[in-house]
């Protein structure tokens, strides 16, 4: 049975990986936040949009998922578990603040058992990390673990800033030269702000 991977266009404007995971829920701080995974086939095509899987591989994760439709409904929901894991404690660094011990838990014992299906492999020059070959559903978790512990110990997380939209709460590494990036997206939240901005000028000289 053929199987095709339905691939919403997700955006990738965070700058690493596990940033662009956490993005995955649209206007956070609206009071109706839109989580764009609404079953286990939603993560997949994120997946293979984000160049995590190839496309047989996304074919048999959803095969597999079918099978176990159970596993699949769990491995989502661990896997937005963990996104949110992930927001909350690069949110905490954004504002200068200490992550919640809670959150560091999960977060390490994720990244531990996604460790253990890491393997180095040799290339022509030199070697690379990669994964173990796996059909396991919560295998795309492990790259995005691996990518978060990389950010969290690199010299790049004082860049990790929030979006400056009062509703959105995308989360962005701001790789600017002089550090000024206030939103997500410019084409988005920036020229919404600016939308808004020029209403309130109008509005204001209306009433002067």
């Amino acid at each position: 049975m053929d199987i095709k991977i339905e691939e919403p266009r997700y955006s990738f404007v965070g700058g690493n990986l596990s940033i662009d995971f956490t993005n995955t829920v649209n206007s956070r701080w609206s009071g109706e936040a839109q989580d764009k995974f609404s079953n286990y086939r939603d993560l997949v095509a994120w997946a293979r949009q984000a160049g995590l899987t190839g496309e047989a591989e996304a074919r048999r994760l959803v095969r597999a998922a079918e099978r176990n439709p159970e596993a699949a409904k769990r491995a989502l929901n661990e896997a937005t578990d963990f996104r949110e894991v992930i927001y909350r404690i690069f949110q905490a660094t954004a504002l200068e603040q200490p992550p919640a011990n809670a959150d560091m838990g999960a977060f390490n014992r994720k990244l531990a058992e996604a460790m253990t299906h890491a393997r180095i492999e040799p290339l022509p020059d030199g070697f690379a990390w990669s994964w173990e070959e796996s059909d396991a559903l919560d295998r795309v978790v492990w790259p995005i673990a691996r990518s978060a512990a990389d950010l969290l110990t690199s010299h790049q997380l004082e860049r990790v800033k929030s979006c400056g939209s009062d509703d959105c709460g995308w989360l962005f590494v701001d790789t600017s030269r002089n550090g000024s990036r206030r939103w997500c997206d410019m084409s988005d939240c920036g020229n919404r702000a600016k939308a808004r901005r020029h209403y309130h000028r109008v509005k204001k000289g209306n009433v002067d």
